[in-house]
């Protein structure tokens, strides 16, 4: 039995548009020191886990591996998608590429994470439930009224129930009520139990997956076995419906980093000053910048794009990208 530490880089970070685009999604940007996104992650877990296996896609995994041997991680196996069919497919190829009894620690490539000696405590709890057969989950305990991320209705390590992203009445409700935790993405559970649950809940994503993963080349799989796999969140999948669901309350601290009032906070917490002028912040423009009778204020630059927005409407940048996609692709690529 290993434990395989499963790295998920299929995203393009639209929220973090015009920095994030599919050339160079935000996991590959080196915006912490001088280390990306899914470096970090890599470096976090590998003297916690026995191996790594990267899941990504054909545009990007060049981009992962380099980053994995800035990581320091010299051996890995990788599964190269010909295109992305969400996190259900890509975690049951990941299944299929280990052993039945062997231990997957999945996680996107684009969170950040403090305290490492608590994100070591999570994933010891998180492997020891799993060794039990049950599929864990990550809650990070909730820091203001998130809107932006899916909760975790809970008791010890008890779920009781998922809820969707809130509106902002509901989430403080959350909040006060103190049951309830932000789903972090992050998962552990044995290979041979998920795709147990993914048979009994998904049958035809697990079958399509499995014909997709038997016809690879080296590590890439094929565009039209890919095709036919239905897109579906492990979330959705699995985790909403199984009945071996737990969770582990971690003491970590945690970000996904999925838009710009994120990395507002993220920076203002690592005392990162030289972002912020009169409580408005700067992201990527090399120029001098003033701000003048405006706060709140987010600027954004690149080469060929500037975006200005509120923080409070960091979600909504999303809708910009959706649109640039049909009207200018040449700025979202």
């Amino acid at each position: 039995m290993k434990i395989i530490h499963v790295i998920l880089s299929g995203g393009v970070g639209s929220r973090l548009w015009p920095v994030s685009r599919k050339s160079m999604p935000k996991q590959y940007i080196p915006m912490f020191g001088d280390k990306s996104l899914f470096q970090l992650t890599a470096e976090r877990s590998k003297s916690l886990v026995d191996s790594t296996l990267v899941v990504g896609n054909k545009d990007n995994y060049l981009l992962s591996q380099a980053d994995m041997h800035r990581a320091g991680v010299r051996t890995f196996t990788e599964i190269i998608e010909a295109a992305p069919r969400n996190t259900a497919a890509a975690i049951a190829f990941a299944a299929l590429a280990a052993q039945p009894d062997d231990v997957l620690l999945v996680t996107p490539s684009d969170h950040i994470i403090t305290d490492e000696v608590a994100y070591a405590e999570a994933l010891q709890e998180a492997i020891d439930l799993a060794k039990e057969g049950y599929l864990v989950t990550f809650g990070i305990t909730p820091t203001k009224p998130e809107t932006g991320y899916g909760y975790i209705e809970y008791n010890g390590n008890e779920v009781i129930s998922f809820r969707e992203k809130p509106d902002a009445v509901t989430a403080e409700s959350f909040l006060h009520s103190g049951n309830f935790l932000w789903n972090s993405g992050m998962f552990c559970f044995q290979a041979g139990t998920f795709l147990e649950e993914l048979r009994a809940f998904e049958p035809e994503i697990l079958a399509k997956s499995q014909t997709c993963y038997e016809c690879r080349t080296d590590s890439f799989l094929p565009e039209t076995e890919t095709a036919q796999i239905p897109s579906k969140s492990i979330d959705y999948a699995v985790m909403e419906r199984s009945e071996k669901i737990k969770v582990v309350q971690t003491r970590f601290g945690w970000s996904d980093l999925g838009s710009f009032e994120s990395i507002w906070e993220h920076w203002e917490g690592q005392g990162e000053d030289h972002h912020f002028q009169n409580n408005n912040c700067v992201v990527g423009s090399k120029k001098h910048v003033e701000f003048l009778g405006v706060d709140n204020l987010v600027l954004v630059e690149t080469e060929d794009a500037i975006l200005v927005l509120s923080k409070n409407n960091s979600q909504d940048v999303k809708k910009i990208y959706e649109r640039l996609e049909k009207e200018k692709p040449e700025l979202v690529n």
